[in-house]
C-alpha cells in the first residue's frame, strides 16, 4: 500500500498519467462527436486526436523540468524520450498506419473476389498521428503538467 502511496505523491507520475488520461478522454470524445457513434476502444487506443502519447511524454518532460530545472538529468532524459516518442508517432507509426489503410483495401478487392478473408484479417489502421494531432497532444501535455504541479 505504501508503493500506491509513494508513486500517486509523485508529481512527475502523475502529471504524466493525467495527461495520458486527460488525451485518451479527449481522443474519445471527438471520435464519438465526428462519427456520431461511441467506441471504447478509443479510450485507449493509439491515434487520433489529440495524441496521447506526446500529451504523456510532454507532461513528463515539462514536469521533470519544472521540478527539477532544465539542467537536471531527469529533464534531459524526459525530454529527449519526448522527442524521440513524437518523431515516432508522426513518421513510422503514421506509415504504418497508411500501408495499413491500403491494405485493408486490398483485402476488400481480394474479398469480393471471393477470398475467404474474413473482417478479423483487417488491419489496425489508428497507429499514427499528424503534425497536428502531434503538436495539439505536446500543447496539452505541457498545459497539464503546469496545472499539476501547480496545484499539488
Amino acid at each position: 500500500m505504501n508503493f500506491l502511496i509513494e508513486m500517486f505523491s509523485n508529481k512527475i507520475f502523475v502529471c504524466a498519467v493525467s495527461g495520458w488520461l486527460t488525451a485518451q478522454i479527449l481522443k474519445t470524445l471527438i471520435h464519438t462527436l465526428f462519427t456520431k457513434k461511441f467506441i471504447a476502444e478509443r479510450l485507449v487506443g493509439s491515434g487520433g486526436m489529440p495524441s496521447s502519447h506526446s500529451c504523456t511524454v510532454c507532461a513528463l518532460a515539462t514536469s521533470a523540468g519544472i521540478l527539477y530545472g532544465p539542467s537536471s538529468f531527469e529533464f534531459a532524459i524526459s525530454l529527449i524520450l519526448a522527442l524521440i516518442v513524437m518523431y515516432d508517432a508522426i513518421g513510422v507509426r503514421r506509415e504504418t498506419g497508411i500501408q495499413a489503410k491500403i491494405l485493408n483495401e486490398m483485402l476488400d478487392v481480394f474479398a469480393d473476389m471471393g477470398s475467404d478473408m474474413s473482417p478479423q484479417d483487417k488491419l489496425k489502421e489508428f497507429v499514427g498521428h499528424t503534425p497536428l494531432q502531434v503538436a495539439i497532444g505536446a500543447i496539452l501535455g505541457i498545459l497539464i503538467a503546469f496545472m499539476v504541479c501547480s496545484v499539488l
